[in-house]
């Protein structure tokens, strides 16, 4: 490899805005992200149950049924 042309390689500690930390590599010595694994709707298993209420809601305002 050539020397003074690859960027420097880090342990990188990402943080999320639902206080959930964790180690990678990383260019960047410590990364803010807004959604990780832990409280992202998807690896929760929250996605369903959403996409659920959206279909119910639709169908509630085209049928005119109400609350």
């Amino acid at each position: 490899m050539k020397e003074g042309i690859h960027p420097n390689y880090y342990q990188a500690t990402v943080t999320c805005n639902c206080g959930n930390t964790f180690v990678t590599g990383s260019t960047k010595p410590e990364i803010h992200v807004e959604v990780c694994s832990k409280c992202h709707s998807f690896y929760t298993g929250q996605q369903k149950a959403a996409q659920a209420r959206g279909r119910i809601d639709k169908f509630n305002r085209k049928y005119g049924v109400a609350n």
